[in-house]
């Protein structure tokens, strides 16, 4: 028998089955579960670099939901093989077997976020749909995977001044994911290298270069 997710009621698990949905249909289709003291932690990249010389940034959408307190567990699925229980609207079926997926071993620290400003849902919106527009405009006509990567890449990478300077990126998995809705303003908090943005229905969050062991390069030879 597949393992079921047991949830404290049927909106909890519709909450869960439809982040699973929308996280189908971005990145590489797979959506990590992480459940502990009754909360259940569901996580998808929406954009993730595959390989050294792919310049696309790491975004991380995640959704908080209840869940059976008894529940523990860290595991990574496709998200398409998450489904609804016909028999139990509280429930929901997960698959025998797991994958992996290299952007899940990235996890954001839990505590010693700073607080910074505030993004406006209907700034997110609007960047993000010019980003689409961008990618589409760009891609030409038959074009290959590599080519689409790049120009993903390229788009979604780009410092943006409307969202403080962070990746287009970050309003693309804001918007796909279904997290803008309302006039709410997004919370932007930092730590290290990472940057989250939370709204109401779930949180965004990505991961800058991390640069250590380097130092300045200097100037060699006599003083002038």
């Amino acid at each position: 028998m597949s393992p079921r997710l047991l949830f404290p009621d049927a909106p909890s698990a519709a909450d869960a089955l439809t982040f699973a949905q929308r996280a189908a249909r971005l990145g590489d289709g797979s959506v990590r579960l992480r459940a502990r003291r009754g909360t259940l932690a569901l996580t998808s990249a929406p954009l993730a670099p595959q390989g050294l010389l792919d310049a696309t940034p790491t975004v991380l959408g995640m959704r908080m939901v209840r869940v059976d307190p008894e529940l523990e567990c860290d595991i990574v699925v496709e998200a398409t093989t998450v489904a609804a229980v016909p028999d139990d609207p509280r429930a929901l079926l997960l698959p025998e077997m797991a994958v992996s997926a290299p952007w899940a071993g990235i996890s954001p620290p839990r505590s010693g976020w700073e607080a910074g400003g505030g993004i406006s849902a209907a700034t997110l919106a609007e960047r993000a749909q010019w980003g689409i527009a961008a990618v589409a405009e760009a891609v030409p006509e038959a074009a290959g995977e590599e080519i689409v990567r790049a120009v993903r890449a390229d788009v979604w990478g780009r410092a943006d001044d409307d969202i403080d300077g962070l990746p287009l990126g970050v309003a693309f998995a804001a918007f796909a994911l279904g997290f803008i809705g309302g006039e709410e303003v997004a919370t932007v908090r930092s730590i290290g290298p990472w940057t989250r943005l939370s709204l109401v229905r779930g949180h965004v969050l990505t991961r800058g270069t991390v640069r250590s062991g380097l130092t300045g390069v200097r100037a060699t030879g006599p003083s002038v």
